[in-house]
């Protein structure tokens, strides 16, 4: 069974990633249970390059294969803000319902036509033998005007899709059409070409 080491401290991403590469039979372990400590500073200036970069720290410390995921909200109306700076968007201290509140006022005179976002996620995985294989999807929607829903984590609950927020979805249903859904599927969907280098 292949063993792959997720570099992220986000538990609702190591969630997701144990969720559609398991039944895959692949191993996936946290960074905590591989033995690796401390944090990795996201200096890139993409999602892949901040990707990368996670996913190398993690395989030089560990020696284990390692993927990382970069991803991000990226809203029209705030010209592709947060984007790579979601997560540090307002302040790393600002916890996410600041955060989706911060972006709300922002856009409280922003009509519906014009509310169009993405969430962008870039994955890397470094091989065995140190190797970068990268990919990158998004999926389209929009910024309600609202929190809705129990579910999911950060943006989630103000980002919407046909009606519903990422936060109302079931699991399933948003691993079907979530950008870390989509690029994981072709993760998967290319291992076994990557595996046999």
């Amino acid at each position: 069974m292949q063993t792959i080491v997720v570099a992220s401290h986000n538990p609702g991403k190591l969630i997701e990633f144990r969720r559609i590469l398991e039944p895959f039979g692949l191993s996936v372990l946290s960074m905590a249970e591989a033995g690796f400590k401390g944090d990795i500073a996201e200096e890139g200036e993409s999602f892949s390059e901040n990707a990368e970069l996670k996913a190398r720290a993690v395989h030089a410390a560990i020696g284990l294969p390692a993927i990382a995921d970069d991803s991000g909200l990226c809203i029209d109306f705030l010209g592709g803000r947060p984007g790579v700076y979601s997560a540090r968007y307002l302040g790393e201290e600002t916890d996410y319902d600041q955060k989706r509140a911060g972006i709300l006022t922002e856009m409280q005179n922003c009509p519906d036509p014009q509310r169009t976002a993405r969430f962008v996620a870039a994955l890397a995985f470094i091989d065995a033998h140190g190797c970068c294989h990268s990919f990158e999807e998004a999926c389209e929607g929009v910024i309600g005007h609202r929190d809705a829903g129990s579910g999911g984590f950060g943006y989630d609950p103000i980002f919407y899709v046909e009606g519903r927020s990422f936060a109302e979805l079931s699991a399933d249903e948003k691993d079907k059409i979530s950008h870390r859904g989509k690029a994981l599927r072709a993760f998967v969907a290319a291992l076994p070409r990557i595996l046999q280098k």
